[in-house]
């Protein structure tokens, strides 16, 4: 069940478009224009910018390793323990996130109508 974090960042760096860059002193993962999909809090932590909906559903549904990832009063997505969650959730995750960041042209390109 354990996912590795260079798993977790081979994963991320595999979808189209998405380069890492510093956020604030920590590592993150960009698509597009700078959109943030998802950043490394903590060794272990992938702090995932899914949808609200998502976020939610996967959270109220006892995923292992997933919980919701708050900026303030704005829930931003989901906070991720590698070490707990499941392979395929985790990558449902981050394809949402790149889903949702991703600029329309470059979502086309790799297949994804929307």
């Amino acid at each position: 069940m354990t996912v590795h974090p260079d798993e977790a960042v081979a994963m991320l760096l595999a979808l189209p478009g998405v380069t890492e860059a510093d956020h604030h002193g920590r590592r993150s993962f960009r698509v597009g224009g700078g959109s943030v999909v998802a950043t490394v809090p903590a060794e272990g932590v992938l702090n995932v910018m899914v949808g609200e909906e998502f976020a939610r559903a996967v959270t109220s549904g006892g995923a292992d390793g997933v919980s919701l990832l708050w900026w303030g009063t704005k829930l931003s997505g989901v906070r991720v323990e590698l070490a707990d969650v499941d392979a395929d959730l985790l990558d449902a995750l981050v394809d949402d996130a790149w889903r949702r960041r991703a600029p329309k042209t470059l979502r086309q390109e790799a297949g994804d109508g929307t």
